[in-house]
C-alpha cells in the first residue's frame, strides 16, 4: 500500500520543538500509532532513510503512523550543547503531552496506540503516571526492550551500564556540557546533560521518583497502571533490556493488562534478538512487527476482551 510522508514541527511552551514524521497511507484504517524513541537515539530507530523499518511497514498495512523526535534529536531543536539542556521531567510533562495532542489533532481521532523503544517506554509510562487523564486517549501500547533499573549482573552490564553509562558518560557530560554520544559512537544522537543525569539516577536507584519534585511514579501507577501493554524483550539482550529487567519494569508499572514476550528461537522467532535489531533487523518484519500490530488490533475497541498472556522471564 502506498503512503506519503510529511514533517511537522511541534513547538513546546518551555522552548524548542519536537519533530513529527507522519506516515499517511492512501487508505487508512484503525487508530493512529505514535512512536517514541529511546535514549541517545532519534525516531530513525523506527524508519531508515531507505524506507525500511517499523513505521513504513505499519503504513503499508494501512495504519497512520507518527514518529516523534524529542527536542534535540533528529532535526528537532535546540541541539544539546553547554547551556542548552532539558530534564527528563520536561519530556514527561511537556513533550509527551504535546506529541499526543498533535497525533490526535492530525489524525482527527480521539485515541491512538503507542509504540516505544527502550527508555522511551519509561518516559511514556512516567507521563501516564503524572497525567492519568492521558490514559483514556491511548488504546494500547507496545514497549520494545523497555526497562528502568538494571539489576542483572554480567560482563555486558558491567561494560555498557556500569563503565560507560554510569561512569564514562558523566565524565564526558561534565567536560562538554552535554553527552556527545555521536562523537563517541555510543549512539545515533546526543543527549542533554540534565536528561542524561536523570536517567543515570533512575537506572541506579531502587525508588522510581522524580529528582526534581520527588513525585513517586510507581506509587501513582499502582492506582491504575497502564493501558494494555505488550512488553517485548530480546533473548540476546544482556544489558540494555535484559528480559529479567523488563519483567521487573512490568511489575513496577502496577496492575495493567499485559503480555511479556521474549524474542528468540525458543519462542518461535527465526533468530535470537538483541536491543536494537528487534526493530532494525530485516527479519523483524516477519518475526516481530506482526506481533506488535496484532496487539494493537486486538485492543482497537474497548469492548474487546483479551486474555492476559503468561509472563516469560529469561532463563
Amino acid at each position: 500500500m502506498d503512503y506519503q510522508t510529511s514533517q511537522h514541527r511541534i513547538p513546546i511552551a518551555t522552548g524548542g520543538e519536537l519533530n513529527l514524521t507522519r506516515f499517511q497511507p492512501e487508505l487508512t484504517h484503525g487508530l493512529p500509532i505514535l512512536c517514541w524513541h529511546g535514549a541517545i537515539e532519534s525516531g530513525r530507530i523506527f524508519h531508515s532513510r531507505s524506507g525500511k523499518g517499523l513505521a513504513p511497514w505499519l503504513a503499508q498495512q494501512g495504519h497512520e503512523v507518527m514518529v516523534i523526535d524529542q527536542r534535540g534529536r533528529g532535526s528537532a531543536s535546540p541541539r544539546p550543547a553547554r547551556g542548552a539542556s532539558f530534564s527528563q521531567r520536561e519530556v514527561i510533562i511537556n513533550e509527551v503531552a504535546a506529541a499526543l495532542a498533535a497525533c490526535l489533532n492530525l489524525s482527527g481521532q480521539s485515541r491512538c496506540h503507542i509504540m516505544a523503544h527502550s527508555w522511551g517506554g519509561v518516559l511514556i509510562a512516567a507521563h501516564l503516571a503524572r497525567a492519568p487523564g492521558s490514559r483514556e486517549h491511548i488504546a494500547s501500547q507496545v514497549y520494545f526492550g523497555t526497562k528502568r533499573r538494571v539489576r542483572v549482573q554480567n560482563p555486558s552490564k558491567w561494560l555498557y551500564i556500569d563503565l560507560i553509562w554510569k561512569g564514562l558518560a558523566p565524565l564526558a557530560r561534565g567536560l562538554c556540557g552535554y553527552l556527545p554520544a555521536r562523537a563517541l559512537r555510543w549512539g545515533s544522537d546526543d543527549e542533554y546533560a540534565a536528561s542524561h543525569a536523570d536517567s543515570v539516577a533512575w537506572v541506579r536507584e531502587t525508588a522510581w521518583q522524580d529528582p526534581e519534585d520527588g513525585f513517586d511514579y510507581a506509587a501513582a501507577l499502582a492506582h491504575g497502571g497502564l493501558p494494555p501493554t505488550l512488553h517485548l524483550a530480546g533473548h540476546r539482550d544482556k544489558a540494555l533490556g535484559h528480559p529479567r529487567d523488563v519483567a521487573r519494569f512490568v511489575e513496577e508499572c502496577g496492575p495493567h493488562r499485559h503480555a511479556l514476550r521474549v524474542l528468540g528461537r525458543e519462542n518461535g522467532q527465526g533468530r535470537d534478538y538483541g536491543h536494537l535489531d528487534m526493530l532494525t533487523h530485516p527479519d523483524a518484519m516477519k518475526d516481530i512487527y506482526p506481533q506488535a500490530l496484532a496487539w494493537c488490533q486486538a485492543h482497537q475497541d474497548d469492548a474487546v476482551s483479551v486474555e492476559e498472556d503468561t509472563e516469560k522471564t529469561a532463563r
